[in-house]
């Protein structure tokens, strides 16, 4: 008789537990793995629709599509033959308590990259980016942002726990260098007079080609070390219909990915992937897209971190 143990090759939805069908490691720091994949089922800072909170799970699932891959298009090695992956799973935290949980990723956060590997964070709302910055400066010191939103979400009149709020707190905590990041897509309302961050917004970004947009990137950061934070509602709602504050005009999936790929001899520290609110979805295609983004920001960390060279 066939067991389970006996195929290697399950089909598309079978056994889809850790992202890309990663094993599963709920001790990752006793683990081999350069890249930690951590979920944050967080969404109590939200402020249109809830349901970020889902966003792990559905990336998770959705992220079977890619795991059938050796090589990722249009990437020319396979990914797992050069890195190691491990998903950590969800943060465990308090149910309803936003500081207990702000506390436990910081911490958590802190013990993955202190060990020297990286981390690959599906959340949540986008407040979750916050406590996974203060982790990371501890090891790297003030990082440069690149950050994909609709919103800027440096917004002063939020509470203290506020997904809109994180990158006026970053800032200010010296966490972040607001004159040599750069946020891509907005397109809603912002203070243009007091604002210190680089913008390409939506409009722009949709005329310009990725060449341009990314030598305005690189020009702007340079070889500082580099936080990517990825909040869905970034692509326009036909791309990521699954989100808390889905906006008009946003990028195509197609371009974000294109600029994605071009950091790849970037100093990329962190990165994350958050908002997927699967409650809105449809036909998974925000699950999809988060997965999708977090496996191309996988192949440019292996590049810019020297494990692999991509001609």
């Amino acid at each position: 008789m066939t067991t389970i143990a006996d195929k290697a090759d399950y089909s598309l939805y079978s056994n889809a537990f850790g992202y890309l069908r990663q094993p599963l490691d709920f001790n990752p720091l006793a683990s081999h793995a350069d890249v930690v994949v951590l979920g944050l089922p967080f969404d109590m800072a939200t402020t249109g629709r809830s349901g970020g909170r889902m966003g792990p799970g559905a990336i998770r699932q959705a992220s079977v599509n890619l795991a059938w891959e050796e090589k990722r298009w249009p990437w020319h090695f396979n990914l797992c033959e050069h890195i190691n992956i491990v998903d950590a799973g969800d943060l465990v935290y308090d149910c309803g308590d936003a500081e207990d949980f702000t506390t436990r990723v910081e911490q958590f956060a802190s013990n993955i990259v202190d060990s020297g590997k990286a981390l690959l964070s599906f959340g949540g709302d986008h407040f979750v980016t916050l406590p996974l910055l203060r982790a990371h400066y501890k090891k790297h010191g003030k990082m440069a942002l690149l950050h994909f939103d609709a919103h800027t979400d440096t917004y002063s009149q939020g509470s203290r726990y506020d997904h809109g709020t994180m990158f006026y707190h970053a800032p200010k905590e010296g966490i972040i260098d607001a004159e040599h990041s750069v946020q891509i897509g907005i397109r809603t309302e912002y203070d243009k007079q007091n604002h210190a961050f680089n913008v390409i917004d939506a409009a722009m970004a949709n005329d310009l080609s990725v060449d341009d947009i990314v030598s305005q990137i690189k020009a702007c950061i340079g070889n500082r070390p580099l936080y990517i934070t990825f909040d869905i509602d970034c692509l326009d709602p036909a791309f990521a219909p699954g989100t808390g504050t889905p906006v008009c005009g946003g990028l195509t999936s197609d371009k974000a990915l294109k600029i994605i790929r071009s950091l790849k001899d970037m100093n990329i520290v962190g990165m994350d992937v958050v908002e997927v609110a699967p409650a809105y979805d449809s036909s998974d295609i925000t699950a999809l897209a988060g997965a999708t983004l977090g496996l191309e920001m996988l192949h440019v960390w292996a590049c810019s971190n020297g494990k692999v060279i991509e001609k």
